[in-house]
């Protein structure tokens, strides 16, 4: 069977260009996402590495939308009561917010759905730049010196990032994590269960951390159903709890969207958690019923995701998201393993009666959003960085996405989102970019809603990095946000 062509979109050339190298040997959009995704936890390790999670929508070419959860749980051994005793929420950094990463067994899970090539083939590219180094991009070089706090109080993350000076360094190489890379290449399995496992958590236990080998072994991606919701001939597909896709499909197509966003904002603060280990109020978070209850986990996110996008001309699609949550994480590199470890257990709530509490095994309320669209013939495959805003952000694209004759202008068009200490401020703020549609009467709202109205000097992070992969009419197309360092091809 010949390879298909495929539209993709990252945000760093790097995963572009290893894209292009599946597509070449006989890949598909799966092979070119995760081949993708495995360079981007190399050239991007602030926003992503195999010691992060992963969410995903994938559609089958002829088959129904499924969404991939590969969220890990807290340590059976968390000692919640000592957290709870050293202060009102969740440690942001250091050993106490890793979970279990879920990258590695995304995407072997991914790769099930139809992945052509041999999972070692898809991360050849991604060892090839480990070990013979990758530039820096400008995206890495500004988180680097916007976190050299966080990168200098840690040995692995000092080694890595920064020279003998302590400046910046211009090329990542990387030998422990491309070894790493080996071991998952020959047995994905091995990360959680083999010498590799054991070598992590060993690592992981010299640094503070309560997990163990038996909790690598419980985990799984969790494979299921997407949430739908259909506008206007349009069907979005987007990720269950304790994913906050409810959350987009919410407030997708509002004809007001920013007090709908600001309701749902809410709703989800105050709503979104496990099912795994209690109730979770669905239609509450999709605005269908009123939202009871208080308390909120809102830690600042700052550069913690990439998402990647690829749909080819067999109508195979999918859009993939996997993230560290703050920038470079827990402020952790294991230098066993070489790689960054997230610090997605800071969205726990250490209030016993929230949804999102922490309790052994539980997963953490998720950021992460990707979404997909099918209308007729037409799929589209969406995502982007930009932690807590990511609905509101996609929400203000989708409305167009679908039938945009350019995808470049679409994704360059000014955003706002709305926050308070994840976008860093001190009250919650609407944030305008410059040029912003309809920025009189959003101000206005805004201010109605209580909300502070601040504009940006020029095109901002907080606005997220959106790509975008589509296939309409038999005709590809691919865009990247020009607030990123990537781009989209055509392979």
């Amino acid at each position: 069977m010949p390879a298909p062509s495929v539209a993709f979109a990252a945000p760093h050339p790097a995963a572009a260009d290893a894209a292009r190298t599946v597509v070449a040997a006989g890949g598909n959009a799966l092979d070119a996402a995760l081949a993708g995704a495995a360079a981007l936890t190399v050239a991007y390790p602030h926003q992503c590495s195999i010691g992060g999670d992963l969410v995903a929508i994938v559609r089958p070419a002829g088959g129904s939308p499924r969404a991939i959860l590969s969220i890990g749980a807290a340590a059976t051994a968390v000692d919640v009561a000592a957290l709870r005793a050293s202060g009102p929420r969740m440690p942001e950094r250091g050993p106490h917010p890793i979970t279990v990463p879920g990258v590695i067994a995304g995407w072997a899970a991914l790769a099930a759905e139809g992945a052509r090539l041999p999972l070692a083939d898809l991360l050849a590219p991604a060892r090839a730049l480990a070990a013979g180094g990758v530039p820096v991009s400008p995206g890495l070089r500004r988180a680097i010196r916007d976190g050299r706090d966080v990168v200098g109080a840690d040995p692995g993350l000092r080694a890595l990032l920064l020279d003998s000076a302590g400046a910046p360094v211009t090329t990542l190489v990387q030998p422990a994590l491309a070894t790493t890379l080996d071991s998952v290449a020959a047995d994905w399995r091995a990360f959680y269960s083999g010498a590799l496992a054991e070598r992590l958590v060993a690592g992981l236990t010299a640094l503070g951390s309560p997990l163990s080998i038996d909790d690598f072994r419980a985990h799984r991606a969790e494979i299921t159903d997407p949430l739908t919701r259909t506008i206007d001939g349009v069907t979005w597909h987007a990720a269950p709890p304790p994913v906050q896709g409810a959350t987009f499909l919410a407030i997708a197509g509002s004809p007001d969207l920013l007090p709908a966003a600001y309701r749902a904002r809410t709703a989800r603060d105050v709503l979104l958690g496990d099912p795994r280990t209690g109730p979770v109020d669905l239609d509450g978070l999709l605005l269908r019923s009123p939202v009871a209850g208080t308390g909120s986990v809102a830690p600042r996110p700052a550069g913690d995701t990439v998402a990647v996008t690829a749909v080819d001309s067999d109508g195979t699609a999918v859009t993939l998201i996997q993230s560290v949550f703050f920038s470079f994480g827990s402020g952790l590199l294991d230098p066993g393993t070489g790689m960054v470890l997230h610090n997605r257990g800071s969205s726990f709530s250490l209030d016993p009666a929230h949804p999102a509490r922490l309790v052994p095994g539980a997963r953490p309320p998720h950021t992460l959003c990707p979404a997909l669209a099918v209308a007729g013939e037409t799929v589209v495959a969406l995502g982007c960085q930009g932690g807590r805003s990511q609905p509101w952000i996609l929400a203000q694209v989708a409305a167009d996405v679908v039938g945009s004759p350019d995808l470049d202008a679409l994704l360059t068009r000014s955003r706002w989102v709305i926050g308070a200490e994840e976008i860093d401020r001190a009250t919650p703020t609407l944030l305008l970019e410059p040029g912003t549609p309809d920025a009189p009467r959003l101000a206005a709202t805004a201010a109605g809603l209580g909300l502070t109205v601040e504009t940006t000097a020029g095109r901002h992070d907080d606005a997220g990095h959106v790509q975008v992969a589509r296939r309409s009419g038999g005709t590809l197309a691919a865009a990247g946000d020009p607030r990123a360092d990537g781009r989209a091809v055509l392979l």
